[in-house]
């Protein structure tokens, strides 16, 4: 049942990540892109996640945890230099 679960859920995210894609990629403003490519890497994080729980292996949360510091600070920059010209 909780691989049922799991499998279905992943569709969706696929799915939603796809969307979020496209709207990275036609976006009519910087902050709409900003916040799909944002939302790219949440959706990443949880897809992560999900294969933990799948496979019963622990160091994908590692993975997980690491790559949702790295998407964060990938967004705070980009909205830096976004606002400022700048990362300085």
């Amino acid at each position: 049942m909780m691989e049922l679960v799991l499998q279905t859920a992943s569709y969706i995210l696929v799915v939603l990540l796809f969307l979020c894609l496209y709207r990275a990629v036609v976006g009519p403003s910087v902050p709409d892109r900003v916040a799909a490519i944002n939302l790219v890497g949440t959706k990443t994080v949880t897809m992560l996640v999900f294969v933990a729980l799948a496979t019963d292996q622990l160091f994908f949360f590692d993975i997980a945890l690491v790559y949702a510091l790295i998407s964060f600070l990938m967004t705070v920059g980009m909205a830096k230099y976004f606002e400022t010209g700048n990362l300085g």
